[in-house]
């Protein structure tokens, strides 16, 4: 159970709290699940757990995971006394590939013209420190090739995610490419991949080991 967060919580305008609440039912009613942030204070997040020492981004609830929920009616009732940061637990509805943002951009531009299509167009998250975050089907590992790659995470079960209009100390999480453009379509993980090795091979990045002829995973058919 939450304690109480105190008056160190950064203070948000009405229609900022509003917004919060809102789009973390938007997020919900589309079927993604979500659990309630640390709230904002200064330079660090308050979660009102005692003895919490996270002291970054974090899930407000303990149990975050069990708690998460796509139920609008639950996910509104977190939001009406606290301006919880809004954070999407991954491998569930959906993967995500993160990646720095120099990399990011590259395979932004490369799937806006890939002949896949939709097949590898999807939401994409850019944090204010940088990151950016591919919003991809869930359930497939990472290329051999980008295993051990320290320019690519992969968030799956376990993790999660912050998403817009979140607050964080350097800025607010936003969207460059929010789900309503991408018709809150999910592109293949594999293809997604495949355009992240081949935009870090273009910066000079080696990676290895290479898939033998015949091993490629194939993309999967569409949901």
């Amino acid at each position: 159970m939450l304690g109480n967060v105190g008056p160190r919580v950064a203070e948000l305008s009405p229609l900022e709290r509003v917004r919060l609440r809102r789009v973390a039912v938007r997020y919900a009613a589309h079927g993604w699940e979500v659990t309630p942030g640390a709230c904002l204070a200064r330079s660090r997040f308050v979660c009102g757990r005692a003895g919490c020492p996270t002291v970054g981004c974090h899930p407000a609830l303990e149990n975050w995971e069990l708690a998460a929920s796509a139920d609008p009616a639950r996910v509104a009732t977190w939001w009406r006394s606290r301006p919880h940061g809004v954070l999407l637990p991954t491998g569930r509805a959906f993967d995500v590939l993160e990646v720095p943002a120099h990399l990011g951009r590259r395979v932004l531009d490369a799937v806006q013209i890939h002949p896949a299509g939709t097949g590898v167009r999807g939401p994409v998250l850019v944090t204010p420190t940088g990151r950016w975050m591919f919003l991809v089907r869930p359930g497939d590992a990472l290329r051999p090739e980008l295993e051990h790659c320290f320019h690519v995470v992969r968030h799956g079960p376990g993790s999660w995610i912050p998403a817009p209009p979140t607050r964080l100390p350097e800025g607010t999480v936003r969207w460059a490419v929010a789900p309503e453009q991408a018709r809150w379509q999910l592109p293949d993980s594999y293809l997604v991949q495949n355009t992240l090795i081949e935009a870090l091979r273009a910066t000079g990045v080696t990676l290895t080991p290479d898939l033998l002829p015949g091993h490629l995973p194939l993309p999967r058919r569409g949901m």
